[in-house]
């Protein structure tokens, strides 16, 4: 199995294979173009330097004056009339010459061998020690015509260049395979401990640190990895906990049921304590009914998915239609109601808004001592509808403050549970809220009541 170690740096090196190859055939081709033409003027210059001196100095021995040129890097081939010559400087390694471009030159024309050399695909000609690769241009010889070929010796010119060359481009490939196998480690060790970290998840630890510092994409997919997995953490926590929670909400009604059940069958039992127990058996069946209809309902809600009936509507006239539906509870406590409800038309889900307005107002009233007051005010502020709902009640300490929208929450479980509540209204609440788009917020001091605040946009 191949390891994404193994196919960064195999893809790598192919790309540096590639791109030689690639960067060698375009050089090639340059040559081919542009630097064969040039060489070749710059020889012809050369050759002509060589046949005007010795024009000018005919004085001069010639075999001698040729060796010299030789020794500063040139290679020479000097043919008489009869196709006979010397060879001056280092040695052709191809030596074959068509007699009829020797004659021409004899005769007076100048032989372009570089320019006319055949193009190669990987080999330049300028490094071709071939004669047919020279500059040839005529020269009289004690009165003689004769034809002089004359090309720089690559071997004399740039032995050592090559050699140099030569060992930059090996240890540049040595040392580019090293820096890429190493370089890789450091890209790919990353990637490894969140492939560790998987399969950590996938037996479910949650409790992973990845301490990479990175600030490229690596990095960010580990700080996104760590997040990702705190948050399955807490989604874990908050799973037992909930099933935890149903559980104890479920096992505390159904053994004081059983527990009654088993004391009405006693036939000595008095008839008022009789039906004080089947008073207390209804209710606790009732917390039944009411924790499960709730749980159906936040479970509907987590899909969400084409669960919202959008409708334009009076939310004024549906906050007034809830605190009709709730009016024996507030007037037995006799509070006082301060409404600020002017007409306002909302785009939501009429259904779900109205268990809002009623999961709220209950509470308000619930949790408020008899003579108390509930405030509900309605406005409008840009495209936004903004409520406010606030009573007089015994109000929310600092510590539960933050907890209230967590599903069982319970500030004071003692009085929760004689008023009959789950600790899930104010979950259902806020996710109504959210997928509305909206937000809403709570303000309490212990002992002095507290106010939600709803923003929802009207559109």
């Amino acid at each position: 199995m191949r390891t994404l170690y193994l196919r960064i740096v195999m893809t790598t090196i192919l790309v540096m294979i590639l791109s030689s190859l690639f960067a060698f055939i375009i050089s090639n081709a340059y040559y081919q173009f542009a630097l064969k033409p040039y060489n070749d003027k710059k020889i012809t210059r050369m050759a002509k330097d060589v046949q005007t001196f010795y024009k000018s100095n005919p004085d001069v021995n010639l075999d001698a004056y040729l060796e010299n040129i030789g020794r500063l890097g040139y290679q020479l081939y000097l043919a008489d009339g009869n196709h006979q010559g010397s060879f001056f400087g280092g040695e052709f390694r191809k030596k074959d010459l068509d007699p009829k471009v020797i004659q021409k030159v004899i005769d007076g024309s100048t032989y372009h061998g570089i320019i006319q050399f055949p193009s190669k695909l990987f080999v330049t000609g300028f490094f071709d020690n071939a004669l047919i690769n020279t500059i040839g241009v005529p020269i009289k010889v004690d009165g003689k015509p004769s034809a002089l070929f004359i090309r720089p010796n690559v071997e004399v010119q740039f032995g050592e260049l090559r050699i140099f060359f030569a060992v930059i481009l090996v240890l540049t490939i040595f040392l580019s395979i090293i820096f890429v196998a190493v370089s890789t480690r450091y890209i790919v060790k990353p990637i490894t401990k969140l492939t560790d970290a998987t399969k950590r998840i996938a037996k479910g630890k949650y409790n992973i640190q990845l301490n990479v510092k990175r600030r490229d994409e690596i990095g960010k997919l580990a700080s996104n990895f760590s997040q990702m997995a705190r948050s399955l953490e807490q989604l874990e926590e908050m799973r037992q906990e909930f099933v935890s929670n149903v559980s104890h909400e479920i096992q505390s009604p159904l053994a004081s049921i059983q527990g009654f059940s088993q004391t009405l069958q006693s036939k000595q039992l008095p008839e008022d304590q009789r039906q004080h127990y089947l008073s207390i058996i209804e209710d606790e069946s009732r917390r039944m009914s009411q924790l499960s209809k709730q749980l159906l309902t936040l479970a509907s809600l987590d899909k969400e998915e084409g669960l919202l009936e959008k409708s334009t509507f009076d939310v004024a006239a549906q906050i007034k239609q809830v605190l009709f539906m709730t009016e024996w509870s507030w007037r037995e406590k006799d509070l006082a109601i301060d409404m600020e409800l002017p007409s306002t038309y909302l785009y939501g889900d009429k259904k779900l808004l109205h268990q809002v307005w009623t999961n709220l107002i209950t509470n308000s009233i619930k949790f408020t001592e008899a003579g108390g007051t509930l405030l509900i005010r309605l406005g409008k502020k840009d495209n936004t509808c903004q409520i406010e709902i606030e009573d007089t009640g015994i109000g929310i300490s600092d510590k539960d403050l933050p907890n209230v929208f967590h599903r069982f929450y319970k500030a004071d479980k003692a009085r929760e549970r004689k008023e009959g509540s789950s600790g899930l209204g104010l979950a259902i609440t806020k996710k109504i809220i959210d997928m509305h788009e909206g937000e809403i917020h709570v303000e309490s001091k212990l002992g002095e009541g507290t106010i939600f605040r709803i923003e929802l946009p009207r559109m």
